[in-house]
């Protein structure tokens, strides 16, 4: 849904942008290779937990602080989490001991960028995955105002894309 909002507002991102569809994280190994060197930042986009022990939910993106690889990125998370607030859109920080991402596969292989890790609550996970509209709605327009802001632009609006 971003990239076409983005096409039919007749946006471009700020930057130069690359999507890498990963069909292996399940196995530790998705991101661990085809990335340009001139990459500076990495979001991986994956489920986020709902569970009574989360503060994740079904209506939300997700912003992951930290998983079983470690903390992502500070700053990054703190661009992300103002994105958020900045659009006005239901998310929340989690943490994840016992969840890896794409993010932690780059890091492994060498990778030496700002990692960042979001994605809309998810309840059963490898099951019957179950989420809400909400949640894919305010994951995509965050995906969106990380795509238009520069690194010195942080108050891009995107409430008003409809066609995400």
């Amino acid at each position: 849904g971003a990239m076409l909002a983005l096409a039919d507002a007749g946006l471009q991102p700020t930057q130069d942008s690359y999507f890498h569809i990963s069909n292996y994280e399940e196995v530790g190994h998705g991101a661990a290779t085809g990335f340009p060197n001139d990459l500076a930042d990495l979001i991986s986009i994956d489920m986020a937990v709902v569970a009574p022990q989360q503060t994740s939910d079904e209506y939300s993106v997700t912003i992951c602080a930290k998983d079983s690889a470690g903390p992502y990125h500070m700053q990054l998370r703190r661009e992300l989490e103002t994105l958020a607030e900045t659009n006005q859109l239901r998310y929340a920080t989690d943490i994840y001991p016992y969840y890896g991402s794409d993010g932690e596969a780059y890091w492994r292989a060498g990778g030496d960028v700002r990692v960042g890790l979001i994605g809309p609550g998810v309840d059963a996970s490898h099951h019957y995955e179950r989420t809400h509209r909400d949640a894919l709605e305010n994951s995509a327009k965050l995906i969106l105002a990380y795509l238009l802001s520069g690194s010195n632009t942080k108050s891009i609006t995107v409430t008003s894309y409809e066609k995400i």
